[in-house]
């Protein structure tokens, strides 16, 4: 029981790290300006479901979805290195991607959900901690996450309120430098993948042939 418990607050507290909800406030703060406490819940609601969807269905299908679709974590790592990206670009600027001018706020939560949130770095500590500490442990502790991740987004304008909006600001443009920073190291991990990947493949027909 107590190594369990050890094994659940350990995923939990790598997990918490992985996702860093509290990245999210000044994104989350400035996409939901202005909405009501109402729309606020439902996109912090969001948020969490479609992190909550994609690290559950990674955690219990991946080998099957990356089998099926021919898709590798390298390939994957790039893909959503560069969505961290442009993420990134967007909190250090100040500009807006990928927003529709009838609805500029109601991705909040999806945007926010992913890449943010459930990135190739969240998806790939999920996939080493079940192999680490299994499927439950994993999933609990996913839980226990996305519950705290739910309540400081929910409560994200509070925290901003608290910070200043000052500080918040300039927390804001660093954390997007470092966004930008985290993304181009996982673009640079996959693109290392794939290059393993196809020296192995090159390499293997070698000795084939």
């Amino acid at each position: 029981m107590p190594d369990l418990i050890s094994s659940l607050i350990y995923s939990f507290a790598a997990l918490f790290v992985i996702l860093d909800p509290l990245l999210s406030v000044p994104i989350f703060t400035s996409m939901t300006e202005g909405q009501s406490s109402t729309e606020i819940n439902r996109q912090a609601l969001i948020a969490v479901v479609v992190a909550g969807f994609l690290l559950y269905l990674f955690l219990f299908f991946n080998f099957f979805i990356f089998g099926t679709l021919g898709i590798t974590i390298a390939s994957f790592q790039v893909a959503g290195g560069i969505l961290l990206f442009l993420l990134g670009m967007q909190m250090a600027l100040g500009i807006d991607i990928g927003r529709s001018k009838d609805h500029p706020r109601t991705a909040a939560g999806v945007v926010i959900g992913t890449p943010l949130l459930c990135g190739p770095g969240t998806i790939t500590t999920v996939l080493l901690l079940s192999e680490q500490n299994g499927m439950f442990v994993t999933a609990g502790a996913i839980a226990l996450t996305l519950g705290a991740t739910f309540i400081i987004l929910r409560f994200s304008s509070q925290i901003q309120r608290l910070l200043g909006e000052c500080v918040t600001e300039i927390l804001a443009k660093i954390l997007g430098m470092l966004v930008a920073a985290i993304a181009v190291s996982i673009i640079a991990d996959g693109i290392l993948g794939i290059l393993k990947d196809y020296g192995t493949i090159y390499s293997f027909s070698l000795n084939v042939v």
